[in-house]
């Protein structure tokens, strides 16, 4: 048997500590990083639950780990002939992702209604989708104003960023308001199958299915629907994992 030294015995409490730091915390962690179970909370459990309804299995995106979650990968299980536990292995969520990548399919576009002032989702959208659709066109008749939306979601008046959130939040995307530069941050890097955020220091605007929602472009000042182009240029783009 080895004999333990008085220093291993000190670098025991240390090692032990450097080793929790590398784990990654449920806010950090990305779909995969770590095995999901009831009970588990955070961005990774929110692209799991996205990712059950894109693959058959109709799931709330809350970030929640609990018992509706769990119905969801055990329905995902049983169609893929898997061992039924309701759990998600770091295996299990690779093969997730793979089944995804097979299923990916042109996006269809929304289209602005006959009022000029909201949209219809596209047949066949993530229930998300058609959310923060709805979401959006809650607000169009809300003016501009420099701050609005920034307390709390529901607002009189929006500013770009403010705007932004609440679709977001409508979506089941985001829990507080950002700021425009914490929507530059927000998601992951790149542009959206379904939805993309563009933000910078200064101004935020989102894509829908296509459709741009923004506080500035042609006619009314405010959040609205803008069926005109719009350069990314200068602007961070962001989405959501798995759409």
């Amino acid at each position: 048997m080895a004999r333990i030294t008085p220093l291993r015995r000190r670098q025991a409490p240390a090692l032990a500590l450097a080793a929790l730091a590398l784990l990654p915390t449920s806010a950090q962690a990305a779909f995969g990083d770590r095995p999901l179970h009831i009970g588990h909370r955070g961005h990774d459990v929110r692209v799991l639950q996205s990712s059950l309804t894109r693959l058959g299995q109709p799931t709330t995106v809350d970030g929640v780990f609990g018992r509706a979650t769990r119905r969801s990968v055990r329905g995902y299980e049983r169609a893929e002939e898997l061992r039924v536990d309701g759990r998600v292995s770091r295996a299990q969520a690779r093969g997730m992702r793979a089944r995804l990548g097979q299923a990916v399919a042109p996006v269809a576009e929304a289209t602005l209604s006959a009022d000029g002032r909201t949209a219809v989702a596209p047949v066949g959208a993530p229930p998300q989708i058609a959310a923060a659709i709805a979401a959006a066109n809650r607000i169009t008749r809300k003016p501009y104003r420099y701050g609005g939306g920034h307390r709390r979601f529901r607002s009189a008046a929006y500013d770009c960023s403010g705007a932004v959130s609440y679709v977001l939040h409508g979506a089941g995307l985001l829990d507080r308001p950002l700021d425009s530069s914490g929507l530059a941050r927000w998601g992951s890097r790149g542009r959206g199958s379904w939805i993309t955020v563009y933000a910078n220091g200064g101004h935020a605007y989102v894509v829908v299915a296509g459709l741009r929602f923004d506080t500035s472009g042609r006619g009314e000042r405010g959040p609205r629907w803008r069926p005109e182009a719009r350069s990314p240029r200068r602007f961070v783009s962001r989405h959501a994992e798995g759409l």
